[in-house]
């Protein structure tokens, strides 16, 4: 490549680059997102530096990896513990203004002899019509057009607007208009739609084609810090305690719209002094702890046996079995765990059919846990055997030769010259196998859900590893509590870090074999 071309090449690069910044910078600055501004510029500015210039020439090579390191590992593992030390869950998920706002808009009722708008229901261009925010595409009796959000309403543009004879609009730039079926699909968030007004009042939806503009039944005293709902006889008055609207009246009635506020380690001292959680956390991590352990000791001992096998020159269609044995490795490990649940299955399964046997395997603890690790075998040999198969032959084959010169039987040169040498390659690699373990949340959670479950308590369960018991507080129950999920993984990244370091050094000392 000529040098003029690999300029031209290196400047599209960056200019594209910065491009991609531009753009990021923009949609982060209208999301209200100062500080990533801040941020994205100055990652900008740092490639710039870098790339247009002649100078530090091992930045160039190391920036791509501290850019990727940054984004994907300590950008998660802070966010994740900035998240622990937060409310944050079902009922507080934005700020205390925004619950205000909402509440408003929600007790807007339709009032009498007002004209309704004609309505269709929109996402932004791009987005899914099944996932993403909806929007509410609007048309007065007058003729007049806008679009509503929770932001509030705006005028639409007539330009490229199309719609019917009835006024009801049918597309739109930067909006997908959804059809009867999709919109019938999201017929729960559109029924929490609310759209402020600048009056106070607000816009709800009606069936999937008109909505009104109403006057709210709740009130806000920013002075006094509470709200006061006129729908009741007398009016019902809300103050605000432990990041919720509670009737003064009735401290058990609160308003479900909460607000996220900063709980500091309040999440982390639940998970030591509550009774309940506190012993079924102790339980779970004992468990996680054995499953891990055991896994890597059976699938490690189970693939190097098999890799000694094979590797023995006397051997013949040594391709043949090796191609064979690897298959569970190749098969998707979502599929191979369904089959070996229907395999468990107490009554029609394969396992109990051929032995004979009665065993309830996933629907007992032990059952349970005992098909988790069969099933972890299978999945995880494979790959041991591979990587014991790649070090067996790595060994020098004069210094096995030399051991059994000097005397020493097949089971001494095995655990005298084998196995520290194996041990130097495959070392890292049990240390990774315990941490994927440790947090092996698919095989679980495909398996047996973390159960069987207490009937007196579904919150954990007898398989339950912490990271599926972290899912569960997460994204499961009544009340997800996406902050204590986080204060939960917080504790499982340290504790895989503490039981790791004293095996890195281990795995260092046995480079001193080599």
């Amino acid at each position: 490549m000529t040098k003029p071309l690999a300029l031209a090449i290196k400047w599209v690069l960056i200019v594209a680059t910065m491009a991609g910044i531009l753009w990021i910078a923009t949609k982060l600055a209208q999301a209200g997102n100062t500080m990533a501004v801040v941020i994205a510029g100055l990652v900008g500015m740092g490639i710039l530096a870098v790339y247009a210039t002649r100078r530090s020439v091992p930045l160039k090579y190391l920036v791509p990896g501290l850019l990727f390191m940054t984004l994907f590992q300590l950008w998660p593992v802070l966010y994740t513990a900035s998240l622990s030390t937060t409310n944050y869950g079902d009922g507080h998920l934005y700020s205390k203004e925004e619950s205000v706002t909402d509440i408003i808009a929600q007790s807007v009722r339709e009032v009498a002899d007002t004209p309704r708008y004609k309505m269709s229901i929109a996402t932004k261009e791009g987005g899914d019509p099944a996932t993403a925010d909806l929007v509410l595409l609007l048309t007065k009796p007058d003729g007049s057009m806008y679009v509503g959000d929770k932001a509030g309403l705006q005028p639409l543009p007539a330009t490229g607007v199309e719609k019917t004879s009835i006024g009801k609009i049918t597309k739109a730039p930067g909006y997908t208009v959804l059809n009867a079926r999709q919109a019938n699909a999201r017929s729960k968030d559109l029924s929490a739609i609310a759209i402020p007004t600048s009056d106070g009042g607000g816009i709800k939806p009606v069936g999937l084609s008109e909505a009104f503009e109403g006057r709210a039944t709740v009130t806000y005293d920013a002075k006094a810090d509470k709200l006061t709902d006129a729908s009741t006889q007398p009016p019902t008055v809300y103050a605000p305690k432990d990041a919720r609207w509670v009737n003064v009246a009735d401290p058990t009635m609160s308003f479900p719209q909460g607000w996220k506020e900063s709980v500091g380690f309040a999440n982390y001292t639940r998970i030591f002094t509550d009774d309940t959680i506190r012993s079924g956390f102790l339980g779970i991590f004992i468990w996680n702890v054995v499953f891990a352990i055991v896994s890597v000791l059976s699938t490690f001992l189970l693939g190097m046996l098999i890799a000694l096998l094979f590797n023995d020159p006397r051997l013949r269609g040594k391709a043949i079995y090796r191609s064979l044995l690897i298959l569970p490795y190749a098969l998707p490990g979502f599929v191979t765990a369904l089959v070996w649940k229907g395999m468990f299955n107490q009554d029609y399964g394969i396992i109990n059919q051929t032995l004979g046997l009665g065993i309830d395997w996933l629907g007992t603890p032990f059952g349970a846990k005992a098909a988790i690790l069969i099933t972890n075998l299978w999945l995880g040999f494979p790959y041991m055997f591979i990587v014991c198969t790649g070090a067996l032959q790595s060994i020098p084959q004069d210094v096995r030769e030399a051991a059994t010169i000097d005397g020493a039987n097949a089971f001494r040169t095995l655990r005298s010259i084998i196995m520290p040498l194996l041990l130097v390659a495959v070392g890292p690699l049990l240390l990774a196998s315990f941490a994927f373990n440790f947090n092996n949340f698919g095989l679980i959670y495909l398996l047996t859900k973390g159960g069987p479950f207490n009937g007196a308590d579904t919150s954990i369960g007898s398989s339950d590893l912490l990271i599926t018991y972290a899912f569960r507080l997460a994204f499961s129950g009544s009340a997800p509590n996406y902050g204590f999920a986080a204060a939960v993984s917080v504790i499982i990244f340290l504790l895989v870090a503490l039981m790791s370091i004293p095996g890195f050094r281990r795995t260092k000392a046995l480079e001193e074999v080599n």
